[in-house]
């Protein structure tokens, strides 16, 4: 059981992480080259579009399976592959899910109050990319990061 949920933790955390770094590598620079008005709208669309069954079912089901491999990982500790199952819960829990909450749903929940025709539009884009692409790499970073730690430990 413990194996089975160690991979779905993996397979989750590096989907997660090939989106997040999708965006951080070149999705937003592509954003911010469009006008204001286009790439904020954009950015507005894809804030609204990604909250589907799909994407939050991967991105909530791996904070969810994290969690269940932290508790278990404690519960029945193995000494490194149990020291690498918690760590990787970790990161994805800490470094993925809780940066997304409280710090880019924030934000993405004020762009979406913007007005792409208003005047302090391109001040609000310019800082929200800025900012938002910031958060967005931590995430990356730590998604990835738990991925390789699930795997590692289900090789031991």
């Amino acid at each position: 059981m413990l194996e089975v949920i160690t991979l779905v933790a993996a397979l989750g955390s590096g989907l997660i992480a090939g989106v997040f770094f999708s965006f951080s590598s070149f999705i937003m620079q592509a954003l911010h080259r469009l006008s204001v008005a286009t790439g904020l709208a954009a950015m507005q669309s894809i804030n609204v579009v990604v909250l589907n069954v799909l994407f939050l079912g991967v991105f909530m089901g791996t904070a969810l399976i994290s969690l269940i491999a932290l508790v278990m990982s404690v519960m029945n500790w193995q000494g490194e592959s149990s020291l690498l199952l918690m760590t990787g819960a970790l990161f994805y829990i800490l470094g993925c899910f809780l940066v997304t909450m409280i710090f880019n749903v924030p934000k993405n929940e004020a762009l979406a109050k913007v007005d792409p025709a208003d005047s302090n539009a391109e001040s609000e884009w310019n800082t929200y990319v800025i900012t938002w692409t910031r958060w967005n790499t931590v995430r990356t970073i730590a998604s990835l990061i738990a991925a390789a730690l699930f795997t590692i430990a289900l090789s031991l």
